[in-house]
C-alpha cells in the first residue's frame, strides 16, 4: 500500500487528504507530509473537532474543508474559475453591509 500511495502521490496535480475518526489519521497526515514536500497542492478534508490536531497539515494545505462538497467546489474554482452559491443562499449579503459602513476594517 505504501509503494501504491506514493506512486499515486507522485503522479498526482493535487492530493486530497481525508482525515477522520475512522480514517488513519496519522498516516494520512505522513502522506500529507510526503505531498507537501513534493511540491503538491493539497486540500485537507477533516470534520471541525480534527482542526487544533491537524493545524500543522491543515498550515501545509491550500484549501482546508469539512465536507466532502466543499472539495468538489474548490475543484470546481480551481479547474473552471465556478464560485459556489453563498451558504445562506438569497439572504446573503455582504460582509461590509452586515458589519456597517462605518467599520474600519471592512
Amino acid at each position: 500500500n505504501a509503494i501504491r500511495t506514493r506512486t499515486l502521490i507522485d503522479e498526482a496535480d493535487v492530493v486530497v487528504v481525508r482525515l477522520g475518526e475512522k480514517y488513519r489519521q496519522w498516516n494520512a497526515a505522513f502522506d500529507a507530509g510526503y505531498a507537501s514536500a513534493k511540491g503538491k497542492p493539497i486540500i485537507t478534508l477533516h470534520p471541525p473537532s480534527l482542526g487544533h490536531p491537524m493545524k500543522e497539515v491543515n498550515a501545509a494545505a491550500m484549501a482546508v474543508c469539512e465536507e466532502v462538497p466543499q472539495v468538489v467546489q474548490t475543484l470546481a474554482y480551481v479547474i473552471s474559475g465556478a464560485l459556489p452559491s453563498p451558504r445562506d443562499g438569497d439572504a446573503w449579503e455582504p460582509i461590509a453591509d452586515r458589519l456597517g459602513k462605518g467599520n474600519p476594517n471592512p
